[in-house]
């Protein structure tokens, strides 16, 4: 009878902690400061839009409230919070078949996160050995409307999986060109949010008064950075290997002036 008690009592814990979407980690990886873990803020908002679960809706306004209030307000656009209506208007919204289908294939394919999360680790370490100023982003992931990739707040970077379902996903193909699919793959989550948080960082001074072929070398030296952390260079085009050769040929320019520069006539 004890054995069967502790057997119960056993089983019981692990599903305490399996509801509560516990995550065990390695060990000492919890007292790691450089440690990025991805919050998973996307897994309460598919258990609300899915079901209905009004506890996932009272988390997600309690435990992210700033990423509520930028999902609801700023990307979906659908009124203020503090309305009494919004969360009627909010699960409806995401009532359209489609929508739900893409709750449901985005929840399955980033069920594991593990290699998102060391890669993000690894490159703002490296980042910020390039640039030792810069502070670590709290990083948690959402599902959007196919609007926004990537937004970036107050030290804070929201991934909207919705947007990283592979470039041969069924959806896309009917609103976006090859082109464009090209990029809404799982591998370029990460250089996204190194490329959109460096922007945030170092945003260009006068943008609507710059010319575009300025405008293309600010964002290539962003991308430039990003390259230099990645395990593999991401980011090709004619103005990236206009940084890459002015910083070849000045091996005293550090990243921190490379990124603050405001005279783009020298990578012409």
């Amino acid at each position: 009878m004890k054995r069967l008690y502790s057997i119960i009592l056993c089983l019981l814990v692990i599903s305490f902690l399996d509801s509560c979407d516990w995550k065990f980690k390695i060990t000492g990886e919890e007292d790691d400061p450089d440690r990025i873990e991805i919050q998973r803020y996307d897994r309460l908002e598919s258990r609300y839009l899915a079901t209905g679960d009004f506890s996932a809706l009272q988390q997600m306004n309690t435990t992210y409230p700033v990423e509520t209030r930028t999902l609801v307000e700023d990307v979906l656009q659908l009124g203020a919070v503090t309305d009494s209506h919004i969360n009627n208007k909010f699960l409806s919204f995401f009532q359209d078949s489609t929508l739900q289908n893409i709750i449901s294939d985005a929840e399955a394919q980033y069920a594991n996160m593990d290699d998102l999360n060391d890669m993000l680790t690894a490159s703002f370490i490296k980042l910020k050995k390039l640039l030792p100023n810069i502070q670590y982003p709290v990083i948690y992931t959402q599902i959007g409307a196919l609007d926004q990739s990537i937004i970036v707040g107050d030290k804070l970077i929201g991934i909207s999986l919705d947007k990283y379902l592979g470039k041969d996903y069924p959806v896309y193909q009917r609103f976006y060109s090859e082109q464009q699919r090209e990029s809404m793959e799982r591998k370029y989550i990460v250089p996204d949010c190194l490329t959109f948080y460096l922007l945030s960082l170092y945003p260009m001074k006068d943008h609507d008064q710059q010319s575009q072929l300025n405008r293309d070398l600010h964002i290539a030296k962003v991308m430039w950075t990003v390259n230099q952390v990645l395990p593999h260079p991401m980011f090709k085009s004619k103005y990236v290997s206009m940084v890459n050769h002015y910083m070849k040929h000045h091996k005293d320019v550090t990243v921190d002036q490379l990124m603050n520069t405001t005279d783009y006539s020298q990578f012409k």
